[in-house]
Order: C-alpha cells, then structure tokens, then sequence
C-alpha cells in the first residue's frame, strides 16, 4: 500500500495511507545501512503489521522530487512564507533569507502577509510594493476577518505547501482554519518581546482535501545560509537581473563599486531599497563566512 509520511517523531514515521488512514510505521533498516532517512512529505510503499492498532513497516521510499534541509521537508510543490503585517511586524530581513533558500531549492514561493485588519491600506501597499518587482507573489489576507482567504485557498489547492515563516505570524492558525480536525496548538504575541511563542516543533504534513497537503513548519527567529558563495548572491535577487551587464565593471556585486546599474535603480525606485539593503547585509555576512 503506498502513502505519504506526515510526521515523524522518536523513531516512527505517521503515514497516511491511500486507504485514508494514518499509520504509525517503522522504517527498515536497510534505509540506515543506505544513509536514507525518511522525510515528511516522502512518498512511500508500506506494509500493515496490526490492523487494529494501524501500525505498520515503511518498505519502500519512492524518489524525491526534491528535498529541503530546514524545514526537513520532501516532495513541496512550493512554499507559503507567511508573515503577519503587523504585531509583530515583519523581518524583511528574515524573509529575503527563506527567498533565497527556496531559490535555490528552486521552490516557487508564495509571500503572504496575515493580519491584514490590522495594517492601514499604505502600510499594505508599501509592503506589497517591496516584492513589485521580484515576480514574487504578495498577497495580504487575514485570518481574523477571512479577507483574502478564498485566493489563498485557490494557490493551495492540489499542491502540497510548505508554509514558512516565523512565529506569531498565524502558521499554524491557518492550518487550523483550512483543517479543523488538525487541531495545531497556537501560542499568543508575547506583549512584552513582540513576538510569537514556539507552538511548533518538528514539520507536519496536514491533509487539507484531496492532493492538498500543508506542511506545518517550526518558526524561526533567525535563518543563517551557508554554502552559497557571496559572488553568488545577486543571483538569487531577480530585481537585479535587467540591470547585469549594464555596470561599469564585469562581476559587479552592487556593493561599492562606481556607475553601478543596480545602485541606479535603487535611487531611481525600480528596485527597493530595502531589499537593497537585506542584500548588502548578507553579501557581508557570506564574505565573513568565506574569510573564516
């Protein structure tokens, strides 16, 4: 019978089966001898060993369309960074660093902005208007008075959707709202640090309605990339793209060097100066990380 892991926790693997029920499975141990070791999200072949207690053996991990290291995810069709608007207000800082994660896992990313009831239509628009040029999509939706919720639906239905972001922001609210029966526990705002209390602590795979699945993620309050060469990072910001080749110097890295196109088209408001700035932060943190 075959299935989709939609958790894993202490040794065992919650599969959910094509019979439309979950069971608890150990995986063979042939899987440790070959260094593979079962993601949610894997599709797998499995045997029931106790009917009455739906347990059973993962036999066989079929291929991987793709796999992400954090969140230990496999087989995503796309990624929902989920971000609230305001209390806390977002860490563009924190979102361009899932951006570039997800680019290079060549993950399509939808960005959403929850709590939209309580951000003014400017403060809206700005953020919305940050990504304008990215070919991101930027929605606003809020969970509160359901603004935005049947769009959302529609980019999540037949997909299965890692939704990422940090905590407070409403992840696991929104998988509560789509799925009641998930039953996710959800934290308050702490008043007092301006953010979120960790609700979530390992990835979950939640089944929505046929062929749509969430992946519930642990939130971050900090994300470090490494293994990406700082030369390399302009790569993954798409803004920048009409302007390569238009610098003064071959292998400008938009940084301090003079006549620079992408500089150009910050003054000028074509690429946002606050992903400009994200993007010299990380460019000097990568440089560091090389040095040492």
């Amino acid at each position: 019978m075959r299935g989709k892991i939609i958790k894993g926790i202490a040794g065992f693997y919650y599969v959910y089966a094509e019979d439309r029920v979950t069971y608890a499975c150990k995986a063979r141990g042939i899987f440790r001898k070959d260094s593979l070791k079962p993601l949610a999200g894997d599709d797998v072949e499995m045997t029931v060993t106790d009917p009455k207690d739906l347990e059973g053996n993962i036999t066989v991990i079929l291929p991987r369309k793709n796999a992400l290291i954090r969140p230990a995810v496999a087989n995503v069709d796309q990624a929902l960074l989920f971000f609230a608007a305001r209390e806390p207000d977002p860490n563009l800082q924190i979102l361009d660093r899932f951006l570039v994660m997800m680019a290079r896992q060549e993950i399509p990313v939808v960005i959403c902005f929850n709590k939209a009831d309580l951000a003014s239509e400017a403060e809206k628009e700005h953020l919305q208007g940050i990504f304008r040029n990215t070919g991101y999509p930027v929605m606003a939706v809020s969970l509160h008075t359901k603004e935005g919720l049947s769009e959302l639906q529609t980019l999540l239905k037949g997909k299965t959707t890692v939704v990422a972001g940090p905590s407070g922001a409403g992840k696991s609210s929104l998988t509560n709202l789509l799925q009641p029966e998930a039953r996710m526990e959800t934290g308050d705002v702490s008043k007092k640090l301006g953010r979120g209390r960790q609700t979530t602590r390992h990835a979950e795979i939640v089944p929505v309605d046929q062929d749509t699945y969430l992946v519930d993620t642990p939130g971050f309050t900090s994300l470090y990339i490494t293994d990406l060469a700082d030369t390399d990072l302009k790569n993954y910001y798409p803004e920048f793209a009409p302007y390569e080749g238009k610098c003064r110097f071959l292998g400008c890295r938009h940084l301090k060097e003079p006549e620079c196109a992408v500089k150009e088209a910050v003054q000028e408001g074509a690429v946002s100066p606050e992903r400009y700035e994200n993007y010299k932060s990380l460019l000097q943190e990568l440089a560091m990380q090389r040095r040492y």
